[in-house]
């Protein structure tokens, strides 16, 4: 008949072999991170079953005790061994895994050679084992290996949100829960492998909604770098095409649209390099942002700009003052001074057109005051 112990360790073994089938159809880790997965979980699972296969062997007469001394070798091995690839799930790169490293190989190197003598364990003449005069070397490994744990879990918690540490803290409690509590009470308590395999099924967890977390923030990341102009900072002609189409759905009442130009940047261009030409072009956006700082305004080609704003006609009399002012008191370290024409229109003037209609009437005004600047100011015209 079945005993408890046997079927709990075999409910823990079958989680773990889930969990590797969890990780192998897991497009989102690489093949890399599965490997390293499907070690951690296999060690896990050789580890638990030494102990288990050593359980069932202790008191046995009929099975000769060097079959109980290779699986007590093994146990002794692989369960430490088995918190050393937690820490290799972190991937983290520091002192303590040399240090980890450097204890496993000890360690190692003891069980085997405590494999030929009594170091570890003692097998009487009824085949029951108990420990050997060195087995408290055993327990330092044990205790080293569990601190060096708890450090790296600490290290790797820095690297989440602190609303994602405290899991991965109880996390690390669990595991350590299931340890203390075998070794503490001992006899029919086996728990430190039933801490161990929830443990890898949280950790699994917890890194899957990381990994979503990082591909949700990858995603924000290029949807904001879409949306903002790279060389202004403004919002780009593609955030301007989406505002076209939220606004073809319902456009506030009090909308305006300005149509904002640089005068005479091709003449800059072409006299003080296109360094200067970037530079007007930066200080037209701080100009812009500085004055409609509530506005959506955006860059939508080399020197043009447009501006959507919520505004009644006073506002905007006093908007192209403000930008007036703003970029007649401008200077630049390549280029020494900064003129914007500027055209509006007011949805109150234009009921029945859409948005889009509505910066086409503002592009007109706005180049009909280029056109007076350039008569006013007797400059030639040059087409950009």
């Amino acid at each position: 008949m079945l005993d408890y112990y046997s079927a709990i360790s075999t409910l823990l073994w079958v989680s773990l072999i889930v969990l590797c089938v969890l990780v192998y159809e897991n497009d989102r880790f690489k093949r890399s991170v599965k490997v390293r997965y499907y070690i951690t979980y296999g060690i896990i699972i050789f580890a638990a079953v030494c102990e288990w296969v050593g359980i069932e062997l202790n008191g046995n007469t009929d099975i000769p005790s060097v079959f109980l001394r290779i699986v007590k070798c093994g146990d002794y091995i692989l369960t430490p061994l088995a918190g050393a690839e937690f820490i290799r799930q972190m991937k983290i790169k520091n002192f303590w895994n040399k240090v980890i490293r450097g204890i496993i190989i000890f360690n190692v190197a003891l069980q085997i050679i405590s494999l030929f003598t009594p170091w570890m364990i003692v097998i009487d003449e009824n085949n029951v084992y108990s420990h050997g005069s060195l087995y408290w070397i055993y327990v330092g490994v044990y205790l080293a290996i569990i601190v060096i744990v708890i450090i790296q879990f600490v290290i790797y918690g820095k690297r989440f949100r602190k609303q994602n540490r405290f899991s991965l803290y109880l996390i690390m409690f669990l595991v350590l829960l299931g340890i203390f509590m075998q070794e503490f009470f001992g006899g029919d308590v086996r728990t430190a492998y039933i801490g161990i395999t929830i443990g890898a099924l949280m950790m699994y967890i917890h890194s899957t909604e990381y990994s979503q977390q990082a591909a949700d923030d990858n995603i924000l990341e290029q949807q904001i770098k879409i949306k903002t102009d790279a060389l202004t900072g403004l919002l780009s002609r593609h955030a301007y095409s989406q505002a076209l189409e939220r606004y073809m759905i319902k456009m506030p009442q009090d909308m305006v649209a300005f149509s904002i130009d640089i005068n005479g940047l091709k003449t800059v261009n072409d006299t003080l390099g296109h360094e200067a030409g970037d530079e007007l072009i930066c200080g037209a956006a701080s100009c812009i942002r500085e004055v409609f700082d509530k506005a959506e305004c955006y860059r939508t080609g080399g020197d043009e700009f447009i501006v959507l704003a919520c505004m009644n006609k006073d506002q905007v009399f006093a908007s192209i003052a403000r930008i007036d002012e703003v970029s007649g008191n401008w200077h630049g370290k390549i280029a020494d001074s900064l003129s914007l024409s500027i055209g509006y229109a007011l949805r109150a003037d234009y009921k029945e057109e859409t948005c889009e209609q509505l910066v086409r009437e503002s592009d007109k005004q706005m180049y009909k005051a280029k056109d007076e600047y350039y008569k006013s100011t007797g400059l030639p015209r040059r087409i950009t």
